[in-house]
């Protein structure tokens, strides 16, 4: 006897959760079962409902703030559940009503259409090294804001620092001679200072846990070997890993770099064809970082004693790319820009071609 197929949409919120079903092979019965609390157990009394039907559930759900507790909870029970990317959820364009309800039963005809793609789902224990890898960009978020308000403070008041760099020992021996007219003022930048000096400590705190999790880490292999690319220091290579997961899980450095959102942008009709800036989907993270190490292959390619100690005890096939890379990406930088292309381009196209250095390396390391 074949066994009734049901699809359940799920319109998830912080208090409530819609629910809409739509039955296999009956393409206008899509109905609205009802409105439930957001918290799991809430959710667990309508899947032993619909389970005591008899029916095989097949749930679908949008990637949203409430992360992934329900994608584990329905897995875990061995039932089917997928998340999709609400971007990429198809939208009839004359439609202008949305409620809840509907957003429910659209995603129970959907499924059940086939015309959903489900997003990569991180592990447990990758997503908590993703929340450390977002902690630590949020903290040098901050500690740039710091620092910026507090050179506004002094440049306000007719203080400019004449050295060279920045934030060196000199700069902060000069911003700590400053002395302001008015008690009130001398406070307020003595706070601006302390503001900018905790947010550095928080940095480097949050630094030092990512180093010493990381050789726990299922995923260390990679991150590992992904060192021995110039200029993906320890924390690109974890951001990289942590956000993207298995890099082998794409079938090839076009899709990565695409799902990056690295690829140019194209409108072409007929014989026309028109490309664009980079599309930038996908990952943003990763395409900061990426954007970040492409920088360093402004210099000729060479292995520094800080690449070297990278490098030691690496595979042999996994330096070969490495410096396979850095032959390629250097040359192609200086020849990029004696063509006169902007250098932010030079850069983007740089990143691009690393993160396929970086597919190529994962597989290599990871065996499948």
């Amino acid at each position: 006897m074949k066994k009734n197929i049901t699809f359940v949409g799920l319109d998830v919120h912080k208090n409530s959760i819609d629910v809409a079903l739509a039955d296999a092979g009956r393409e206008g019965d899509v109905r609205f079962y009802g409105t439930v609390g957001g918290d799991l157990e809430s959710l667990h009394k309508v899947v032993r409902k619909l389970q005591s039907t008899g029916s095989e559930l097949h749930f679908v759900y949008e990637a949203g703030p409430c992360g992934y507790d329900i994608y584990r909870s329905l897995t875990a029970q061995g039932l089917d559940c997928i998340v999709v990317a609400p971007s990429k959820i198809p939208r009839k364009s004359g439609d202008r009503i949305k409620t809840d309800r509907r957003d429910a039963l659209n995603l129970a005809r959907l499924h059940r259409s086939g015309e959903l793609t489900a997003v990569y789902v991180p592990t447990a224990e990758d997503e908590a090294m993703r929340d450390l890898t977002r902690g630590r960009e949020d903290a040098v978020k901050a500690l740039r804001v710091g620092r910026q308000v507090l050179l506004s403070f002094l440049l306000r008041h007719g203080h400019r620092y004449n050295g060279q760099s920045y934030w060196t020992k000199a700069h902060q021996n000069w911003i700590a001679g400053v002395k302001m007219p008015h008690r009130a003022q001398q406070i307020a930048l003595q706070e601006y200072v302390h503001a900018a000096q905790e947010q550095l400590e928080r940095v480097q705190r949050l630094t030092r846990q990512i180093q010493e999790l990381v050789p726990s880490w299922q995923l260390a292999p990679l991150v590992m070997a992904l060192q021995a690319l110039r200029g993906v220091s320890l924390i690109i290579a974890v951001t990289t890993v942590a956000e993207l997961g298995d890099l082998t899980r794409f079938d090839s450095a076009k899709q990565l770099m695409a799902y990056l959102g690295l690829v140019p942008s194209e409108h072409s009709s007929g014989a026309t064809t028109r490309r664009g800036s980079i599309t930038k989907t996908g990952n943003g993270h990763v395409r900061r970082v990426l954007t970040e190490a492409a920088h360093t292959y402004c210099h000729p390619a060479r292995e520094s004693r800080v690449l070297l100690a990278r490098l030691d005890g690496l595979p042999q096939e996994v330096r070969k790319i490495a410096w396979k890379a850095q032959v390629r990406l250097c040359g192609r930088f200086r020849k990029l820009l004696a063509r006169g292309k902007n250098r932010n381009t030079v850069i983007t196209a740089t990143a691009r071609e690393l993160a396929a250095f970086m597919w190529a390396i994962a597989c290599a390391t990871i065996p499948e």
